[in-house]
């Protein structure tokens, strides 16, 4: 009689894998200095933003007083109500919201057109007039003013919010024509040939592949076009003179 001894078997045993705890990298010295630095530039930015709100709530004789440092010793707000009752200013707000809106979507567009024509398209001596286009966003605005007046003055269009439109509209896109035209310049051609191919015309490739290729910069032109259209003040202190 044999007996066969069977060894036991070792207890079965779970591994959970370890959770690994992720180190925060340590500030060094240079972030801290990079920190303070971009505290202080954004202090220094919004400074003077601060001190024309504190102004603006200051009467007369708190700021004769006490200058544009001083807190106010009194909560004052007649100044802003004869501002806004004087100047209209909500009309004046949407004047600037319409103006610089309608030249940022007109620039936009019309910069699409001459760059698509003239990155894309045959047009001869196409380096030529894209120089030409640089040069006229060049030009000053003080050498614009005079034969620009004489010009609306004659149609009719002077102290209107339109010839402010027209004027910027062609100026903007002077500079969005000049920099969608290099764009376009670099574009694929096997894309355009795939979609001339698949029967689509002149206008179809446009609107439906190049236009949508090109949307962020398309939207970066627009809001260039806005800001830059805002803050514009020589042309349109000059050719809105009814302050309307």
């Amino acid at each position: 009689m044999s007996t066969t001894l069977t060894r036991p078997s070792a207890p079965a045993t779970t591994t959970e894998p370890r959770k690994l705890k992720r180190q925060k990298p340590r500030k060094t010295v240079t972030d801290w200095v990079i920190l303070i630095v971009a505290i202080v530039i954004g202090v220094a930015i919004a400074f003077p933003f601060l001190l024309i709100l504190l102004n603006s709530f200051k009467s007369p004789a708190d700021y004769n007083a006490g200058g544009p440092l001083q807190l106010p010793t009194s909560f004052y707000t007649d100044g802003i109500v004869n501002f806004w009752n004087r100047v209209n200013f909500p009309e004046k707000l949407w004047n600037s919201f319409f103006i610089a809106g309608m030249v940022a979507i007109l620039s936009v567009v019309l910069s699409v057109l001459n760059a698509y024509a003239l990155g894309i398209g045959r047009v001869k001596a196409r380096t030529w007039i894209i120089v030409l286009f640089l040069l006229a966003n060049m030009l000053p605005q003080e050498a614009l003013l005079y034969p620009l007046y004489f010009m609306f003055k004659q149609v009719g269009l002077y102290d209107n919010v339109w010839a402010v439109i027209i004027i910027f509209t062609v100026i903007q896109s002077a500079f969005g024509t000049y920099l969608l035209s290099s764009v376009y310049g670099t574009f694929p051609k096997e894309v355009l040939e795939a979609a001339s191919l698949d029967g689509a015309g002149r206008w179809r490739i446009l609107w439906r592949v190049v236009v949508p290729i090109s949307r962020p910069t398309l939207s970066v032109l627009l809001i260039f076009f806005f800001i830059w259209t805002w803050n514009e003040f020589l042309i349109p202190l000059t050719f809105l003179v009814s302050n309307d």
